[in-house]
């Protein structure tokens, strides 16, 4: 697996109950190196090698997501990693409200990690890691600016995740979930950060999505689809930005997002 760790002395900070960090899996690393890199922005560190070869991806400076090269022939995708105080007693929560957990806890140099799946079937990571300092993910130009989960029933997923990351007992105002504009919302430091919805598609997957950050979507999108991306329906407006889904040259899904046009 991947790990959230410092890049140059720069790295996000892990932020409980809430997406901290975002890791990709690929047969070509190279390949997927120059696709982000050229439409990102992005320039990349070397990361350890426990398992396999590794990099991070940094915007402005600082380590963004992960990056590693996987021969077992995984699917190729984005995985989103909640923040927590202690992996160990999230792995028994997920467990004890039908979650499964594939992977971990374990240990590595920016803490402890786990990866797992809700009770719909959506993967995701918990990285327990540094809480004290460092930019949050969603603030950085290039980074995750927003991420989200398309799932069967969004109250249900609100319930399971709101119960294994205690939402409920966070202070308001440091953490807070709301309803708004379909969605159930999470907020971070006074800004919204993910969502969980209710997927217009029945029969799609329940996953959870991520938006990099661009400063035009719309061109962006031409830029992805000329590095060999395919984008899946049109550039669309949302209450969060303007915003579009793609799949990567090696089939992984992510999303763009751009502040949305003056007037829109």
């Amino acid at each position: 697996m991947t790990e959230p760790a410092a890049a140059k002395g720069a790295a996000v900070r892990c932020v409980p109950a809430v997406p901290s960090w975002v890791s990709l899996t690929v047969s070509d690393l190279d390949s997927a190196m120059a696709f982000y890199g050229e439409l990102l922005g992005w320039t990349f560190s070397r990361g350890p090698d426990r398992w396999g070869r590794y990099v991070r991806a940094l915007a402005e400076g600082v380590a963004v997501a992960g990056m590693s090269a996987s021969d077992l022939h995984l699917p190729v995708a984005w995985t989103t990693f909640f923040g927590t105080e202690d992996a160990d007693a999230i792995s028994e929560r997920i467990q004890a409200r039908g979650g499964t957990v594939a992977i971990g806890p374990l240990g590595f140099d920016a803490g402890r990690m786990l990866i797992a799946a809700d009770r719909s079937g959506a993967p995701f990571g918990v990285w327990e890691g540094e809480t004290g300092s460092g930019a949050v993910l969603n603030s950085l130009a290039g980074g995750p600016v927003w991420i989200e989960l398309r799932t069967k029933d969004a109250f249900d997923s609100a319930i399971f995740y709101g119960e294994v990351f205690g939402w409920d007992s966070r202070k308001s105002g440091v953490f807070d979930v709301r309803w708004e504009n379909e969605r159930v919302v999470l907020r971070s430091a006074d800004r919204s950060v993910a969502a969980l919805v209710t997927a217009t598609d029945p029969e799609a997957r329940p996953s959870w999505n991520v938006y990099f950050s661009v400063a035009d979507a719309d061109e962006s999108v031409e830029l992805a689809e000329r590095l060999g991306a395919d984008v899946l329906g049109e550039v669309n407006d949302s209450p969060y930005g303007r915003w579009a889904d793609l799949r990567d040259p090696q089939g992984g899904r992510f999303c763009l997002q751009g502040p949305r046009p003056e007037g829109g």
